[in-house]
């Protein structure tokens, strides 16, 4: 077999009064993510890590935030694409693992359903699918709640 890795990183400021977007779920809270899509962090990161696993470079590359097919857009229709991209090539994904980086509001309660969107999306598994939640201790941006970071590793294969 052919094994790749890929590893990807999102970051996006929040803003008062924007939905908030993470692993394809609706979150409440008081901000959301600036941003020209959904501004959904995770899938982002874990855009990026099946883009670079393929050597395609980033997602902006792909879906730039200059093109107006993409405002607004759902990031799970994002991650769907690439995953397609991937399957062209003859690869298919043997494990993600994310973590998400924010001060508020508390993720665990929505882990579970981000992971079966992911998971739905990515055409895999929710066992194949990890995503982890961390608050920064009120250090940096993320802490400050001024943004939101993701994180995501990939593992894919190519059966030879």
């Amino acid at each position: 077999m052919n094994f790749r890795i890929g590893h990807g990183y999102d970051v996006h400021a929040l803003g008062e009064g924007l939905r908030l977007v993470l692993g394809g779920v609706d979150i409440p809270h008081t901000k959301g993510c600036i941003a020209h899509s959904d501004g959904d962090v995770l899938l982002h990161a874990i855009c990026d890590a099946l883009l670079g696993a393929l050597a395609l470079g980033d997602i902006g590359k792909h879906f730039p935030d200059t093109s107006a097919e993409f405002k607004g857009i759902d990031s799970r229709r994002l991650l769907e694409r690439v995953v397609g991209m991937l399957h062209e090539r003859g690869y298919r994904i043997g494990n993600i693992d994310s973590t998400i980086a924010m001060q508020r509001p508390k993720l665990r309660p929505h882990i579970e359903q981000m992971r079966a969107n992911i998971a739905e999306s990515a055409g895999v598994d929710a066992e194949c699918v990890s995503v982890k939640a961390t608050t920064t201790e009120h250090l940096g941006f993320e802490g400050e709640e001024r943004g939101v970071s993701a994180t995501a590793v990939v593992l894919i294969y190519r059966e030879s």
